[in-house]
């Protein structure tokens, strides 16, 4: 099981930016999905959540302005950041709970980093 993810770049504030996660190989389910950002010198922090049932969840930094979702048919989670602001910078990592062959229990798998700067 991999997660690829893709969408990073270079965003001058106040524009926006889609990333992309797709999980690959043998999958029999995928419970939450999620993004993560590190910025340097900084703790690894959860951007925003969705469930299996399409529940999200926001750190209170980004609420109103990043909106995360996901399509179930593709294996893939989206994190759509609106109104970037230099303070977003960081390397963001997707992370989902799958469900692998040969267990029962629903496993962490993360993502490379995707890089996002934001210019002010």
């Amino acid at each position: 099981v991999q997660l690829q993810a893709s969408g990073g770049g270079l965003v001058q504030a106040g524009g926006s930016l889609r990333l992309s996660c797709t999980a690959s190989g043998t999958i029999r389910g995928i419970d939450f999905m999620a993004w993560y950002r590190q910025a340097p010198g900084t703790e690894r922090e959860l951007v925003a959540l969705i469930t299996s049932s399409g529940n999200t969840n926001y750190a209170d930094s980004v609420k109103g302005r990043f909106t995360i979702s996901r399509d179930n048919a593709k294996n893939t989670v989206y994190l759509q950041m609106n109104n970037l602001k230099p303070d977003d910078a960081a390397a963001y990592y997707c992370k989902a709970h799958i469900l692998p062959p040969g267990t029962n229990v629903f496993r962490p798998y993360w993502g490379q980093g995707t890089l996002v700067t934001v210019s002010s």
